[in-house]
């Protein structure tokens, strides 16, 4: 009885392959690398109908290209504007014009209303994994080459973003400090 007890009081970690996060990588229990890149959003649907059609084609013909297994990844990330929050704050402290005045506690009201709302941006990933260091590289070029073949702007993924993603897959999007999920 004691050890499923103790298998109760485990903690999630223990069941993730994940040894390390450094250099923009998850590094696995079998020194696989899960890595990629971040991709800023674009609303295409505010352009005209042809360079709609031929984003969309490029973006077909690149994910047609790749041929090495990938994930594309959409996280949600908490939004923190409490330094914005402490700057209009300061401003309306320094402002004496009763216009200007309303402006700024209406902005800041509505920031309060993002803050107790729980409002969250959308991030989005292509990740891969890879073990060889140089392969890692060449497929993080080539995949922001591509992308900006198709007018949209990428970069690898930091620290922080492969954090995000495994809080949410593991946390429910819920941001933890201490970086372990504990069964109770």
């Amino acid at each position: 009885m004691s050890s499923q007890k103790n298998n109760l009081n485990r903690s999630t970690e223990i069941f993730v392959p994940v040894k390390a996060i450094t250099n923009g990588a998850i590094i696995l229990d079998n020194d696989e690398k899960v890595t990629g890149v971040k991709i800023s959003p674009k609303n295409i649907f505010i352009l005209d109908e042809d360079s709609q059609a031929r984003i969309i084609e490029n973006l077909r013909t690149f994910y047609n290209s790749i041929d090495y297994e990938f994930w594309i990844i959409i996280a949600d990330r908490p939004v923190d504007i409490t330094l914005y929050l402490s700057h209009l704050q300061l401003l309306y402290n320094d402002v004496t014009k009763p216009q200007v005045r309303k402006m700024i506690l209406e902005d800041m009201e509505k920031g309060e209303y993002f803050i107790n709302n729980n409002v969250v941006d959308t991030e989005y990933f292509l990740l891969f994994k890879e073990k060889n260091p140089e392969l890692i590289q060449k497929k993080i070029r080539s995949l922001i080459n591509n992308l900006a073949n198709c007018e949209i702007n990428s970069a690898q993924t930091t620290n922080e973003d492969l954090r995000v993603i495994l809080d949410n897959f593991l946390n429910g999007g819920t941001n933890t400090e201490f970086r372990t999920v504990m069964s109770i």
